[in-house]
């Protein structure tokens, strides 16, 4: 684990700062643009990205990230330099830089700090998940008292009717449903036990690498919409959560409408 240790280290120097650019942008963001409809991107996001890569590229391990892509590889560093930059632009506090590594399709350190809230939370493969020193764990509520956290796929809408499908039956059976809009943390939350649960269709990987690691070392369990374990990375369809909560997110999923998904790729 001497390895680990060492890496989580460098994740969670780089981590902090990107968190430092973002933190100094704060409250009059520039530069601001859409990628997409409602995908934001800002000079924080950038600068914050070059931050972290200073960081981790002394590793010698390749680094891809939201913004500036990279080279993919069997051992990568995955970078989300600012996840939540329409919270961010809005001047919602709830954003965070989500810094994972990953091993053959795995991910196995994972940091995400949230410079605004004060907050770091991080993992590493068989090393527990925790949040500023304090080892966290899932949560034990029934489903029936369970809040869950979601995200919408509003890049994607013609994912609607399978989005559609597990979003009604959430509310339904729920105690209620919540939307961040930043995946990393709604994650962090989730392994936390604050959140029960978390679903979203077609995030990037930089999206939940980091904070679907925290998940599972919290005690949650993670797959995609199909209960695949490791597919979800690829894909970014992702249910978390502990396992009751998680088995009845699965059974709602397989039961979901089918969309062709064409390249298949996150979102």
């Amino acid at each position: 684990m001497g390895g680990l240790d060492r890496l989580l280290d460098v994740a969670l120097a780089a981590a902090r700062a990107g968190g430092e650019v973002v933190a100094a942008h704060f409250g009059a963001p520039a530069d601001v643009r859409e990628k997409a409809p409602g995908d934001w991107v800002s000079e924080a996001d950038l600068a914050s990205e070059a931050a972290v890569r200073s960081v981790l590229e002394r590793t010698g391990i390749p680094v891809f990230g939201e913004e500036a892509g990279g080279v993919r590889a069997e051992e990568e560093w995955l970078v989300d330099p600012l996840d939540g930059t329409a919270n961010f632009v809005h001047g919602l506090d709830a954003v965070g830089v989500s810094v994972a590594l990953v091993r053959d399709g795995a991910p196995v350190v994972g940091v995400v700090h949230a410079p605004l809230l004060g907050r770091t939370f991080w993992a590493s493969a068989g090393g527990g998940a925790w949040r500023d020193g304090r080892r966290l764990e899932v949560s034990g509520r029934a489903p029936d008292q369970a809040i869950v956290a979601t995200g919408f796929p509003f890049r994607h809408k013609h994912l609607l009717p399978e989005y559609l499908a597990v979003f009604d039956a959430a509310l339904r059976r729920f105690e209620d449903v919540r939307r961040v809009g930043a995946a990393s943390l709604d994650l962090c939350w989730t392994a936390e036990g604050v959140f029960d649960g978390f679903f979203e269709l077609r995030l990037g990987p930089w999206d939940v690498a980091a904070g679907a690691l925290l998940v599972r070392e919290a005690g949650g369990t993670v797959t995609d919409w199909d209960g695949d374990g490791a597919a979800w990375l690829h894909t970014g369809e992702i249910l978390a959560g502990p396992a009751p909560v998680h088995a009845v997110l699965a059974a709602w999923a397989a039961d979901r409408p089918r969309v062709p998904r064409g390249d298949g790729a996150g979102g």
